[in-house]
């Protein structure tokens, strides 16, 4: 048959604007990128395939050899080692060669071993033998390097033992080698001798043992032990394990030492301070630390890498015992011990401070004394958590922080300070910056933590704190010269007010104080500030609440009370701290004005702010929600009496303009008993909304017989009712209110016995009178 298509080839067009060539040049170089990643791959294969093998054939070898050499060792010494003696740790033995060698800890046989290695040490020790002698006879310097070793793979094999084997011997870790012969007890002594023997080479034998993560060791024996033996009050020997962890945390804290610098996350700092409750533990260990000197070098080690390096704290326990929370309520325990010491010196203080102060930014806030929250009706019994920290841990922070530890960190930091010249033109000096900045971002991050009662309360600090901050803050006010306290608040910007720092914590000190002080004290003994001084607190801190209040307000309003941590700031945040200086100034210049008016010490003209009595300010205020009327509503007595009465009438007649619009609407009626005014009162006008008792309200009487009497209330009937209710309410013989000898109330302080509700009353009887207002 003949072909009859079309002869010619259909010409194919690439719609891309590319040629073929180019297309397949593409194409080429992407398979030879993908084959040279295969091959690529190949080589890494064969690679890791060759160390792996290379190390299975390594660690079949290295057991193979060790077996040999176990083999070895049995035929010399014998399988129960009967030809072992003092003589065996001779350089000339092989004794300790083959033994280090093939030793492991998952064998018991092995563990044997180490212990009769470990008694027969201790036994020449306890004879006086030179344990450097031992290990390298009279010409031990010539052997130096060998001795050394032997010495550092025993005390580290003795110290995994004890790590491997924790969970078997449980609580007689504890115990000590005078008390017991336990395996556990020998092998620690053994460490300890090998530690004390006085070799020249000491800081070889704890610097390596530092490197190859000692502390850690020490860490998981530690953690493993029960809590049922944790308390050694009542063992009066110091167990083995103490006794080590004093030897080697004492050489390394002692100066000289030339050990090498350890990591940060395998420190003792990191690891030992980390555990919970480890002063329980180790009741012993905690006045060697807190006596001899420790303390000082390692709570400034730990000072150094905080809070740059806290994540390297281990947290490894459980998850309600993170490793800051360890840390701070360890060193905040061990705190009033180092303290107390008469040589304690100022930057001990300055750096158990900076601990605490960066721990305690990051600790959840404790909403009560006890550690639990406020409503204990919504936690179960057995809670053992609170915030997600452990209650425990929670009552151990809160019992550290007690009116000793702050007394003698008061007077370690201000020992020096107080007996500065105060009349110094020059201004506060640098120690004196370096102590009030400490103590101030201290006890500001302390006020966001705990309550604020339970730390004032009884406290015997505050009569040296509250003059020394005061003079602080009056030299720095006269000299116009604040420093900056960014070194201790790093999140206070440049730009902000100096002084913001001092005056959050002052005010609320010395407010607390004015709690406790009588007229006595204050006017006649002058104590804590004479009069005088206090005419110029006022004038700072008035200056410093409008400045706080008109020129740098806050983000927040500043209507609502600050709660301990603010919005879930960091406690040392700058609107943090803006906000505990704002309600402290508030506070503290409202109790004073309060005191002002039993006996003046200054004029009363001195609370008001020029700014506040201007027409502006007063027409802002009258507006409402402006920063005027905030200002009106946190600080009145910023504003004279004349200009409040002014913005009081005009939002009065404001208010009642709002609500005559809708008095139709809004019309409440009630049926009261006459026998029964107070109680059918709070009963029914109690649960009324601001806005309804704004409005009109209509009144009907019952009579004892139950019969509502005649009449109808055009607003005489109320007004009766607000002066029969209120006649009641004040009466002394209702209970809530008691009457001095002038014939003026005050609240009953026993009006709870009176009344169940006696808070909800005085609640109620507050919007009566403003209702009647």
């Amino acid at each position: 048959m003949f072909f009859s298509g079309d002869p010619t080839a259909r010409k194919r067009v690439d719609l891309g604007g590319r040629s073929n060539k180019e297309r397949d040049r593409k194409v080429l170089l992407e398979q030879t990128r993908e084959e040279r990643r295969r091959r690529h791959g190949l080589r890494l294969q064969n690679s890791s395939a060759t160390k792996i093998q290379k190390c299975f054939r390594g660690k079949k070898a290295l057991e193979l050899a060790r077996l040999k050499v176990r083999e070895n060792f049995c035929s010399t010494f014998g399988v129960h080692r009967q030809t072992v003696d003092w003589n065996s740790f001779s350089t000339d033995s092989d004794f300790l060669r083959q033994f280090l060698f093939f030793f492991n800890a998952n064998k018991d046989d092995d563990i044997d071993i180490l212990c009769q290695v470990c008694n027969l040490l201790l036994e020449y020790a306890k004879h006086g033998g030179d344990v450097v002698r031992l290990f390298g006879g009279i010409n031990h310097s010539s052997v130096e390097p060998l001795v050394v070793h032997r010495v550092k793979k025993l005390a580290q094999i003795c110290v995994q033992t004890v790590h491997q084997k924790r969970l078997d011997w449980g609580s007689q870790l504890l115990m000590s080698s005078e008390t017991t012969t336990k395996p556990s007890a020998l092998l620690l002594e053994t460490v300890a001798c090998l530690i004390n023997s006085r070799l020249p080479w000491n800081c070889k034998v704890v610097g390596y043992l530092q490197q190859k993560k000692i502390y850690c060791l020490f860490r998981g024996i530690i953690v493993s032990i029960p809590q049922i033996g944790t308390n050694l009050e009542r063992h009066n020997n110091t167990s083995s394990l103490e006794q080590v962890l004093m030897l080697i945390a004492s050489h390394v804290g002692h100066h000289p030492c030339c050990c090498p610098t350890v990591d940060p996350r395998w420190s003792f700092s990191s690891q030992l301070l980390s555990i919970p409750f480890l002063w329980h533990r180790l009741p012993h260990f905690k006045k060697v630390f807190s006596a001899n000197g420790l303390s000082k070098y390692y709570i400034h080690q730990i000072a150094c890498f905080l809070p740059s390096c806290a994540d390297v704290l281990p947290n490894d326990v459980t998850a309600n015992h993170p490793g800051y929370a360890c840390v701070l309520a360890n060193v905040l325990e061990a705190a009033t011990w180092i303290l107390s010491e008469p040589k304690s010196a100022s930057d001990t203080a300055a750096d158990i401070i900076a601990v605490c102060t960066s721990l305690l930014d990051a600790l959840p806030t404790i909403t009560s004394p006890n550690g639990r929250a406020d409503d204990d009706d919504d936690i179960p019994m057995d809670a053992d958590t609170i915030n997600g920290l452990d209650a425990d841990l929670e009552r151990q922070i809160t019992a550290a922080i007690d009116s000793r530890f702050l007394q003698h960190l008061v007077n370690a930091l201000f020992r020096d300070t107080l007996s500065t010249n105060y009349s110094d033109p020059t201004g506060p000096s640098d120690i004196e910056v370096e102590a009030v900045g400490s103590i101030c971002a201290f006890l500001h991050v302390t006020f966001n933590t705990l309550p604020l009662e339970r730390i004032m309360t009884g406290l015997a600090y505050r009569t040296e704190i509250v003059p020394a901050l005061w003079n602080f803050i009056k030299r720095c006010n006269e000299n116009q010269r604040w420093p900056y306290f960014s070194k201790f608040v790093s999140s206070l910007p440049a730009d902000a007010a100096r002084w913001l720092l001092p005056v959050s914590v002052f005010c609320p000190i010395y407010k607390h104080m004015l709690k406790i002080i009588d007229n006595e004290e204050f006017y006649e003994q002058e104590k804590p500030l004479s009069l005088k001084d206090l005419k110029s607190l006022v004038f700072i801190l008035k200056k410093a609440l409008w400045e706080l209040l008109w020129v740098i307000p806050s983000h927040a309003s500043t209507s609502q009370k600050v709660l301990p941590n603010p919005s879930g700031l960091k406690k040392l945040s700058i609107e943090n701290v803006k906000s505990r200086a704002r309600i402290g100034l508030s506070e503290l210049l409202t109790q004073l004005q309060d005191w002002n008016n039993r006996l003046p010490f200054t004029s009363s003209n001195d609370f008001y702010s020029l700014q506040a009595t201007s027409e502006n300010f007063v027409s802002q205020a009258i507006l409402g929600n402006t920063r005027a009327w905030e200002i009106i509503n946190l600080a009145p007595f910023l504003a004279p009496f004349t200009s409040r009465v002014k913005i009081f009438t005009s939002q009065l007649a404001n208010s009642r303009q709002s609500t005559t619009s809708h008095s139709a609407l809004t019309r409440h009626r009630f049926k009261i008993r006459r026998n029964r005014l107070l109680e059918d009162a709070y009963d029914q006008l109690s649960v009324l909304s601001e806005e309804d008792l704004k409005g009109p309200i209509r009144v009907a009487f019952v009579n004892e017989h139950g019969v509502e009497e005649a009449g109808i209330d055009g607003g005489g009937i109320f007004k009766d009712f607000m002066e029969n209710i209120t006649r009641a309410a004040f009466d002394v013989q209702n209970g809530l209110f008691k009457e001095t000898s002038d014939h003026l109330l005050y609240p009953n302080p026993g009006s709870g016995l009176a009344h169940e509700q006696h808070l909800q009353y005085f609640h109620f009887l507050g919007s009566l009178l403003g209702k009647v207002l």
